[in-house]
């Protein structure tokens, strides 16, 4: 079978957040960009459905967020943990500098196509779906493009730039050989589907207990859950069997004891297998990492998707220039990481002390009371501590800004 070539500026590996908001704002400053995913479509289920404040603010920066808001969502303003009997208001983003001052819970299909409509309109723009890169080409030293699979066959992709955008299992990171910290994590998550009720509360919320967390996230008809669980213990719970498995969602959340039925198998239950790592070089000549390709995060304040979409802004802001006018150099990339290493690595402490003290911890309980310290409380009640959570989980370290201008 003849191998179907091409030529373009920037190649995208992956059509997810990163890859799909790298790809628009590439083809805006007018790069010929193509992005490569390797489904037919956008629709999984219990992918990251969270857009922040600070991805809104992007929107709006673009003139699409009145647009993007006329799609279906559910506006998340707070969110509450409840620690044993005691609820704790956690973030609060009524107070967080943006224009909206709400997470925007949308499914993340429809945010993708979204922007994959939006980005059609540019001429330089090409998206291929069921295209999976599956290597990468190189001459003297340097990356100059990639080869893949598609449904049309065996496919060559030569440009100035290959960007991995392909996710925590990142195949082209892995063919560059770049080198992989892992930080650990003391959980995996298992998620599914429960109906509301209108009676049931609005909030999302966590729910921390001796040796179980429960974290429930408003959906309008339906609650999505995760029931957090030890790290590598899915097997295990799997064994115990689905009565057993029902039985600890009910007491964890009395309300939905008439509703566990609806989980009807495993078919119905999807494991998160939680990484948290990060690259200690993100490039290589001619090759770029962003989002988790660069730096899986851990669900702990659900910021991975806002990582990854402030990478790709940075990403564009220092390269759109540089693959328009064909002068792109490797110091070009080394800017990229060095500005969005500092707000990863500080993200990434913080969850893993999350992890270390809060979710290991109350995993590793097996007996007594579990109740939030006392320090904790005072401050959630006087409205002190609400503010910074709210920042950090809205907006992020170091949120990014479109500097790059729209070519006609």
């Amino acid at each position: 079978m003849s191998v179907r070539t091409s030529q373009v500026s920037c190649c995208v590996a992956g059509g997810g957040p990163a890859g799909m908001m790298l790809g628009l704002l590439l083809a805006r400053a007018g790069v010929r960009v193509q992005v490569l995913e390797k489904h037919a479509d956008f629709l999984r289920d219990f992918r990251g459905d969270t857009i922040h404040p600070s991805t809104l603010e992007l929107m709006h920066e673009l003139g699409l967020l009145e647009e993007l808001l006329r799609l279906p969502h559910q506006e998340l303003s707070r969110l509450v943990a409840r620690v044993g009997d005691v609820a704790l208001p956690i973030a609060d983003f009524s107070r967080v500098p943006t224009r909206c001052k709400f997470i925007a819970i949308m499914p993340q299909w429809d945010f993708l196509d979204f922007l994959a409509r939006r980005a059609a309109r540019y001429a330089g723009f090409q998206l291929e779906m069921r295209a999976e890169a599956t290597g990468l080409i190189e001459e003297g030293g340097r990356v100059t493009g990639v080869r893949g699979e598609a449904s049309r066959g065996p496919f060559e992709v030569r440009a100035d730039l290959v960007v991995a955008a392909d996710g925590r299992g990142s195949v082209l990171r892995d063919r560059a050989g770049l080198e992989v910290e892992d930080l650990g994590a003391p959980m995996d998550v298992l998620w599914f589907r429960l109906s509301r009720a209108p009676g049931d509360s609005t909030d999302t919320m966590g729910r921390f207990d001796v040796g179980r967390i429960f974290v429930l996230i408003n959906r309008g008809d339906h609650w999505q859950c995760g029931y957090v669980i030890p790290k590598g213990s899915a097997e295990e719970v799997r064994r115990r069997g689905l009565e057993a498995f029902r039985a600890g969602v009910t007491a964890l959340v009395p309300f939905a004891a008439g509703r566990v039925a609806e989980i009807r198998s495993w078919d119905d239950v999807k494991l998160l297998t939680v990484k948290v790592d990060r690259l200690r070089r993100w490039y290589r000549p001619g090759l770029l990492c962003i989002g988790d390709a660069a730096h899986a995060m851990s669900p702990v304040g659900g910021v991975g998707i806002n990582l990854a979409i402030q990478d790709a802004v940075a990403a564009a802001n220092r390269l759109a220039s540089p693959l328009r006018e064909r002068r792109l150099i490797t110091e070009h990339l080394r800017l990229v990481q060095r500005r969005r290493e500092w707000p990863t690595r500080v993200t990434q402490w913080l969850q893993v002390i999350v992890q270390r003290r809060v979710i290991g911890a109350t995993l590793g309980r097996r007996d007594g009371r579990l109740t939030p310290p006392r320090l904790l409380t005072v401050l959630a009640r006087r409205g002190l501590l609400t503010g910074l959570p709210a920042r950090l989980v809205g907006v992020g370290v170091r949120p990014e800004h479109v500097q790059t201008r729209e070519v006609a």
